[in-house]
């Protein structure tokens, strides 16, 4: 059978930088950090004393008391993030078959801040003092789960758990049930809020987070000789995508079009990337296949660039790699140079930036960029945010196992 054509038709997040999709395109065209000390909880006896936090979430904008109370901060930002996609993509205003819509939004880590606090509760005042809501508050799939309840969706319901790939994967499946016909519609992304003490404390013990306290924005630099690890962040993206004739019908908006999709395991380590990058290099070529579209045809790609020593060049050898000469024509920036790394939303997030850079035609910067990795010669757009005219871009996440995403998108014209 004919694989349908896929389009992005709807944008919701929560970041460091902004709680709507025009505030954080603002600030990123700004290069605008959001990276702070922590105010969550007291960091003064962590190794790591800051985060990529939310500020100033509403949460009464979405949930009334009774319902905030049930759900824990990483699913307020998911539902947050997909209440805002489904308004912005006016599905609801359609004559919609409930049954053809799914949701497909996931979580690297899910509940960690009530189950830290749950757990504290249980050890002051024993188990009689567990709220009955914890384990519906605290797991993966009740973002989706909620989400279908609260519209009656009941298309396909799920939640992939893949690290810091979540986002890139749950998007690449929600596009593969449109693909197939299992659905018209799908709501997909990825959520996070992980800066509590285990959190925190468990990124710093196994080496991974920068220990820049003295400057926390200046913590977050990809391919910078003098990045020392991740700032970790919080917050979530979801994009609500739909077959292209079904939202031509409703004359919907339409941002890009979902070209590819590709997927590969490093086998290789728990926690380090394969030293040529292989696995990420099969990765891209395989997304690059599924979108029928050469290497050269790539303009721009918005990249894992996590601020990682290991990190930051494999990815640069996999893209040398993957594009070979033509890896000098491509534009590279980090997000993440801005929001840290949101972990299992961080896929959701750079997939709407990549939606968006390709519909607005701008790049933003990568900041923080003072002295480039020699072994990372790539146009990383360290300046300043520019326009551009590039039709198809992709967006890379890389996770803690060897799990590999990338996704292809194009512009809709």
């Amino acid at each position: 059978m004919d694989k349908r054509r896929v389009v992005v038709t709807g944008l919701g997040c929560i970041t460091p930088v902004g709680n709507s999709v025009d505030e954080f395109w603002s600030s990123l065209m700004l290069g605008k950090s959001g990276v702070s000390d922590i105010t969550v909880f007291d960091a003064e006896n962590m190794a790591v004393k800051f985060s990529a936090s939310i500020k100033d979430f509403d949460a009464e904008k979405y949930f009334d008391l009774k319902e905030q109370r049930k759900l824990d901060l990483f699913m307020q930002y998911g539902m947050a993030a997909g209440i805002d996609a489904v308004n912005d993509s006016m599905i609801n205003d359609a004559d919609l078959d409930t049954e053809r819509v799914g949701i497909a939004i996931g979580s690297g880590i899910g509940g960690l801040p009530s189950i830290e606090t749950t757990h504290n509760t249980y050890l002051k005042s024993g188990p009689r003092r567990i709220s009955p809501f914890f384990i519906p508050a605290t797991i993966i799939n009740m973002i989706s789960g909620n989400l279908s309840i609260k519209y009656g969706y009941k298309g396909p319901n799920l939640s992939i758990v893949t690290a810091c790939t979540t986002g890139t994967h749950n998007i690449g499946e929600g596009f593969r049930q449109i693909q197939y016909s299992h659905a018209d519609v799908m709501i997909c992304g990825g959520a996070e809020m992980a800066t509590t003490p285990l959190g925190i404390g468990g990124f710093a013990a196994a080496r991974a987070l920068s220990t820049r306290n003295d400057d926390p924005q200046k913590a977050s630099r990809p391919w910078d000789t003098g990045r020392d690890g991740f700032v970790l962040g919080d917050g979530a993206g979801v994009l609500v995508l739909e077959e292209l004739e079904h939202a031509k019908r409703r004359g919907a908006k339409i941002y890009a079009e979902v070209s590819g999709y590709g997927m590969s395991a490093d086998a290789y380590h728990m926690t380090l990337p394969s030293e040529t990058g292989e696995g990420a290099q099969r990765c891209m070529k395989n997304s690059l296949k599924d979108a029928g579209l050469s290497p050269e045809e790539i303009g721009y790609i918005n990249a894992h660039g996590t601020s990682t020593p290991a990190g930051d060049i494999v990815e640069s050898r996999a893209i040398k790699s993957t594009f070979n000469e033509h890896s000098r024509n491509l534009i590279v920036n980090s997000t993440k140079s801005m929001i840290g790394h949101l972990l299992g939303a961080a896929g959701g997030v750079e997939a709407l930036v990549t939606v968006l850079s390709l519909k607005n035609q701008k790049l933003h910067q990568t900041i923080n960029v003072e002295n480039q990795e020699p072994e990372c010669d790539l146009d990383f757009n360290i300046l300043s945010s520019k326009d551009v005219d590039i039709k198809h871009a992709l967006s890379n996440s890389f996770g803690f196992g060897g799990t590999n995403g990338s996704l292809v998108f194009s512009k809709y014209d």
